[in-house]
């Protein structure tokens, strides 16, 4: 009985190490904001001061000597707080923070996840066109390693045939 106990107990801990979020639990505890992104952006003045978390795609990383900020792709989060990576964006929005942010780390094409209060909104042009991003300022940002494509990891078949 014991070491069924024991397997469990292992199992468990596995299970829970398997489902750990992404974002710390002091960072989550502080989110405020469960609404869309584009409830947000269409008036980020009436949320200001509240605590987002939004899933996003680096665009581009400006590091300067007090501020770092990053403009990102919103993304949808999925499983563990990771963002999926789809063409399901709801928008943009500057990341700052007087922390430095290095671009080799927050490449262009990466995936974060950012836990911030809003702090207000910036209208920027983007090709001719008036875009209002909301800014958040950052109280924790999770990078997210790239995945590699592959093919599936399981697959069945019968027969006797080649593969290209």
């Amino acid at each position: 009985m014991t070491r069924i106990t024991r397997l469990m107990g292992v199992w468990f801990v596995l299970l829970a190490l398997g489902c750990a979020s992404g974002v710390s639990g002091q960072a989550r505890s502080q989110v405020t904001y469960r609404g869309s992104f584009v409830e947000l952006q269409k008036a980020p003045e009436k949320y200001q001061g509240e605590v987002v978390m939004f899933g996003g795609k680096v665009i581009e990383t400006k590091t300067e000597a007090s501020l770092s900020e990053i403009v990102a792709l919103q993304l949808p989060l999925g499983g563990n707080d990771r963002p999926e990576d789809t063409d399901r964006s709801e928008g943009r929005y500057l990341i700052r923070s007087d922390q430095f942010l290095d671009p080799a780390i927050y490449q262009k094409e990466g995936l974060l996840t950012v836990v911030g209060r809003l702090s207000g909104a910036e209208v920027r042009s983007i090709g001719g066109f008036q875009y209002t991003y909301p800014v958040v300022q950052a109280i924790e940002i999770k990078p997210w390693e790239r995945r590699e494509k592959t093919s599936p990891g399981v697959h069945f078949g019968i027969g006797v045939g080649t593969s290209f």
